[in-house]
Formats: structure tokens, C-alpha cells, sequence
């Protein structure tokens, strides 16, 4: 991404170089690589992911001698970088995660490209070979640079280690400011072991990176007017507003209009769920309520939301009455997928601040919205088609229900990490997220094997906390090595399991649209050459699996064990948790816009259409 492009939500304050430089500043004669353990303490790092190998290894010696920054000592890559973003979201500073160069540097493409869709900040560290080999295909040579350079916010190539200091401090500080993002930093090895100079804070040189924070007063005083001039009006809130630090702003434009809110995936927990204003998550699987209210709108409010297309469904059907206002920190956003008829660049925080005084304003000056009749539409399809479930009829576990009671028996301020798919959904629907920074999940780039080191990454940013990951079998075997990381580094997560034998959105799919022909999606026990699942031993037995890395691990099927077992969990607290959840195979996600169809399409179960007794309908 170009150094001037910024993006959705803004940025949590950290602690970070000055610019310019310091007359007090203190000069020291160190390595490359004691001038980057040094930097990081600068920064304010305290946690830092990683493993080490050949090119980076110079880096290691040092940081064994560091009192302020804690090394976690992940078994994979991947996991170092999922946990550098659940750290980063639940503790609102930056995450870092550090590799070696070539397949190390290449295992943190997919977490990288997650947190740049998230807009997460997190700085990822690198080595690479000698400046001199750069380019000859050494010995576990990749240019990393290159190949991250479509999803990380901005990234750099260090050959001098003069260029250490400055580089950390301006990493750091583009990742957090602006629209949040992944910075890559990639560090020859000769640059890590050559001596030079260390002094602090550094001059940080940065041409044409100007976010803009503070909106234009003329776009607040006309979404001002349209917000007290519409009639069936929509907050339609992004992660933004979250990353920006607007929950308590939001709440109060919110309660000033009587407007109802729809909360993003990304955004859960920035509104609370339980507020009467609340009407759910919009989306492909959001409440029929929420998706119906965007479509019938004829104001959309978008605060730190992007128009994405699990939003949106088919985008020229979408919210066809509606006017925008569209407040973003990134000018790319605005108007990349649906035109705004009032674009607002700025910080989500001070967008509402702003917000609120312009429509305190209006209503000084009499005007205020009447939405009483709007409220009457979206109060029957809230009673009409609210979230809900079946129990299996043949008394085994439903997922959904085990995923409430999980939310429902939790200790308060327990953070949920999600991975994707059903268990997902499910998640984002039967647990309440009150809170802020209480939801971690992948939106953008959806990548199975999230959960179980993005709690990780949460735990250890957030130790007094609970943190639950909620995980299917599918994701579970993608990065469940890092269970033996959490029990070597106590930190105790909780992991529930939801084992449905399947790749269990995949299958919903199969069901629904492949004449539930389903090939290739059975997971614990192998198939036919026709699909059928073949019945028998579960491969692997997820609670051996989960003791021989350390774990506390139960395994639980009937219902009536729930709570009980629920609860043995909760109260273990000196190493990990595995609850291996035998669920039913065919719960299904509803509701449901099918992709690349309509909203107006939106199924409240299946073959259940909602009627909303207008003649648009009919």
C-alpha cells in the first residue's frame, strides 16, 4: 500500500519515537542487533512472538539479556503472527511477531495478509541474508519485502545497522496511527551483527504519511441534517470504531438520535447487544432484523465500515433507498464500493464527538428525527424472526447451544477468540459482547487456524483476563501446536472444541447447493469413494492430543454434562483447557443471504423466507 493511503478505524495512542531528534539523547557503541532489542524497549514492546533461526539468530543473543521485553517461543510461524493480532486486539497496542528469513519469513505471509484485511496493528521483524547475497537465491533467501508488499501497510529492508533505530520507531509508528495496519521490517544479517551507534528517540523521516484525523465541519453539519431529516435512518458501525477508541462516543450518538445500530463482525462489543437500540450484525449471516433495516433504510450512517461484500451481498442491490454518509480515516475506502453522498476523512473517535455537537445542534434549532414509525417495522421483524435454534431431536449436543452456555458461564470481561466458518457465526450470534476488545475473530481474510494463537497472543497481552477460544475440528488441526506453547509459557487459555466430524460451513454449502454431495469435507474418520463417511475411531482424539501438549483436556456429548463441564473449565486456571464438544453434523448458520444473491433474499431458516408485509415483497 502506498505510504499516503490510509484506512478504516484509527489508532490506539503508543508510545513511540519523537520526531526530531534530542539534545539529551543518550549515544551507545552496540550491534545492529542490541540496537534493535534496545529500540523495542524504546517502543514500549513488552511481548514479542517468535522462533529463531540462521539470519535473525544475531537478534536472539541480546534479547536473552533484555529485563522489559518477554520472547514466546511459538512452533510455528503462523502462530507467532496470529498472536501478535490477538494480542494487539485485545490490548489495543501493537503486536510483534519476529522470523527467520526465507520459509520462517514466508510462514508469516498468511498472518500478515489477516491482519492487513483487519486492519491490526502489528509489527513483524525479519531476518534476511547478508546484504551482499540479497538477490543471489542464498541459502533461505525470500524477498519478503516483495511478497508482503500487496498486504502489509508499508515494509522495509534494513542494510545498515545505523538504520535500525530510526526504522523501529517509524514501524511502530505507522502501524498504529491512521488506519492500523501490519508493517513488515526485514533486517540483513550482516546489518544485525555490524557495530554502530545507538541513540534515542531517533529522527523519524516520513514524506506524505499525514493521516487525517480531524473531520471537515461542513460534511459533520450536512450528516448532522440528514440524520435529523431521514426516516428510517441505520449507524452502520465498522471496526473502525472500535480501533478508534469511539465505543462510549458511539453510545452517545446513538441514545441523541434514537437511531438503531447494526455492529459489524469486526465491530461486536463496540455497541452493546443488549441495548434496545441494538438490531444485530448485518451481513450473510447477520440477524434478519439487521440485513432487513440496511435494505429498507434511507440513511446509512457507515462510521469505521467498509462495504464489504459479506455485508452488502449482491452490491447493486444493496440499501436501495438509502443516502450515505460514510466517515472513514481512509480516503480509499470512501466510495470504493457504494458512492456517499456526505464523505467524511477522519477519526472515527473525533467523527462522532463531532457528530454528536452538530446534531445536538439541529435539535436545538428544532429539528429532530421522527422514527417512531421505523421502530414500529423494526421491532415486528425483531419479535417476528429473532435468532434462534433447534435441538437435535436425537438428544445429541447442539453447537449453538453449547456456545451459549460457554458465553453465559463465563467470568465477566472474558475475551472470545473465534476461528471461522459455522462455529464462527455461531459465536458472533449466541454469545453477548458487551464490551469492547471482548471479540477477536479473522474477518477479512477468514484463515482457519486463527483462534487458538490469537488467544494465545490475548492471554499473554491480557493475563488477569478469561480467554476462551472457540474453535471447529478443522481449524483446530491447522494450529493446535501452539497449545504446547501456551502450557510451556503459562498461559492459560481455554479452548472449546465444537467437533462436528466436518468442515462444517463447507458441508452447509454441500447441502445447500451441491445436492449434499459432500466431497471431501468428512474430517474424523475418512470416506467412501462416494463421500459416505465411514464410521469408527475419531482421528485424532482431540483429548490425547490435548494432554500430550500439556493440557487439561474433556471431552464432552451429552447435554445434560454441559454446565458441569463448563464450569470444570472455568475454574482451571494453571494451564490450558481443551473441551472436545461431540456436536450434531447437520446444525446449520441461518440466517443466510446465499452469495452473490440479494439481500432482499435473506432466509430466516431453512426454506423460511421472511414476509414483511409490503407490497416491495409480495
Amino acid at each position: 500500500m502506498p505510504m499516503t493511503e490510509q484506512a478504516t478505524g484509527a489508532h490506539h495512542p503508543q508510545p513511540r519515537a519523537r520526531s526530531g531528534g534530542s539534545p539529551s539523547a543518550t549515544v551507545e557503541h552496540l550491534t545492529g542487533a542490541q540496537s534493535l532489542i534496545r529500540s523495542l524497549e524504546e517502543v514500549g514492546a513488552d511481548t514479542v512472538f517468535g522462533i529463531p533461526g540462521g539470519a535473525i539468530l544475531p537478534a536472539y543473543d541480546p534479547m536473552m539479556d533484555s529485563q522489559r521485553v518477554r520472547h514466546v517461543l511459538v512452533r510455528h510461524e503462523q502462530g507467532a503472527g496470529h498472536a501478535a493480532t490477538g494480542y494487539a486486539q485485545a490490548t489495543g497496542k501493537v503486536g510483534i511477531c519476529m522470523a527467520t528469513s526465507g520459509p520462517g519469513a514466508t510462514n508469516l505471509v498468511t498472518p500478515i495478509a489477516d491482519a492487513y484485511l483487519d486492519s491490526v496493528p502489528i509489527v513483524a521483524i525479519t531476518g534476511q541474508v547478508a546484504s551482499a547475497a540479497i538477490g543471489t537465491d542464498a541459502f533461505q533467501e525470500a524477498d519478503i519485502c516483495g511478497i508482503t508488499m500487496p498486504v502489509t501497510k508499508h515494509n522495509f529492508l534494513v542494510t545498515k545497522a545505523e538504520d535500525i533505530p530510526h526504522t523501529i520507531a517509524e514501524a511502530f509508528h505507522i502501524a498504529a496511527s491512521g488506519r492500523p495496519g501490519p508493517v513488515l521490517v526485514d533486517i540483513a544479517k550482516d546489518a544485525l551483527q555490524a557495530k554502530t551507534t545507538f541513540s534515542w528517540p531517533p529522527v523519524m523521516d516520513l514524506p506524505g504519511y499525514r493521516p487525517v484525523t480531524k473531520p471537515h465541519a461542513k460534511q459533520i453539519r450536512e450528516a448532522a441534517k440528514l440524520i435529523t431529516q431521514a426516516r428510517r435512518p441505520v449507524l452502520y458501525v465498522g471496526g473502525g470504531v472500535m480501533k478508534s477508541g469511539a465505543t462510549a462516543e458511539l453510545k452517545v450518538l446513538a441514545e441523541l438520535t434514537g437511531a438503531p445500530v447494526t455492529t459489524t463482525l469486526m465491530a461486536l462489543g463496540s455497541f452493546p447487544d443488549s441495548h434496545p437500540l441494538h438490531v444485530g450484525m448485518p451481513g450473510m449471516h447477520g440477524s434478519v432484523t439487521a440485513v432487513t433495516a440496511l435494505q429498507k433504510a434511507d440513511l446509512i450512517v457507515a462510521l469505521g465500515a467498509r462495504f464489504d461484500d459479506r455485508v452488502t451481498g449482491k452490491l447493486d442491490s444493496f440499501a436501495p433507498y438509502a443516502k450515505v454518509v460514510h466517515a472513514d480515516i481512509d480516503p480509499a475506502e470512501i466510495g470504493k464500493n457504494r458512492a456517499a453522498d456526505v464523505p467524511i476523512v477522519g477519526d472515527a473517535r473525533e467523527v462522532i464527538a463531532d457528530l454528536v455537537q452538530a446534531v445536538q445542534a439541529e435539535h436545538t434549532e428544532g429539528n429532530t428525527g421522527d422514527y417512531s414509525a421505523w421502530w414500529k417495522d423494526l421491532d415486528r421483524w425483531r419479535e417476528t424472526y429473532p435468532l434462534g435454534y433447534d435441538l437435535p431431536e436425537d438428544g445429541s449436543l447442539s453447537p449453538q447451544q453449547v456456545i451459549q452456555r460457554i458465553g453465559e458461564l463465563a467470568p465477566p470481561d472474558t475475551i472470545f477468540a473465534a476461528g471461522v466458518g459455522q462455529h464462527q457465526m455461531w459465536a458472533s450470534h449466541f454469545i453477548q459482547y458487551e464490551q469492547p476488545a471482548t471479540w477477536l475473530n479473522s474477518g477479512g481474510a477468514g484463515t482457519m487456524g486463527y483462534a487458538v494463537p490469537a488467544a494465545m497472543g490475548a492471554k499473554a497481552g491480557m493475563p488477569d483476563r478469561t480467554v476462551w477460544a472457540i474453535d471447529g475440528d478443522g481449524c483446530f488441526q491447522m494450529t493446535n501446536q501452539e497449545l504446547t506453547t501456551c502450557a510451556l509459557n503459562n498461559i492459560p487459555v481455554k479452548v472449546a472444541i465444537i467437533n462436528n466430524g466436518a468442515l462444517g460451513m463447507v458441508r452447509q454449502w454441500q447441502t445447500l447447493f451441491y445436492n449434499q454431495r459432500y466431497s471431501n469435507t468428512v474430517l474424523h474418520s475418512g470416506a467412501d469413494t462416494e463421500g459416505n463417511e465411514a464410521k469408527g475411531t475419531r482421528v485424532p482424539d482431540f483429548v490425547k492430543l490435548s494432554e500430550a501438549m500439556g493440557c487439561h483436556a474433556i471431552r464432552c456429548e451429552d447435554p445434560a454434562d454441559l454446565d458441569k463441564v463448563i464450569a470444570e473449565a472455568n475454574a482451571i486456571n494453571d494451564r490450558p483447557v481443551v473441551i472436545d464438544f461431540i456436536v450434531h453434523e447437520d446444525a446449520m448458520v441461518w440466517p443466510m443471504v446465499a452469495a452473490g444473491t440479494s439481500n432482499d433474499e435473506v432466509m430466516a431458516a431453512r426454506g423460511v423466507r421472511p414476509d414483511f408485509g409490503d407490497n416491495e415483497d409480495d
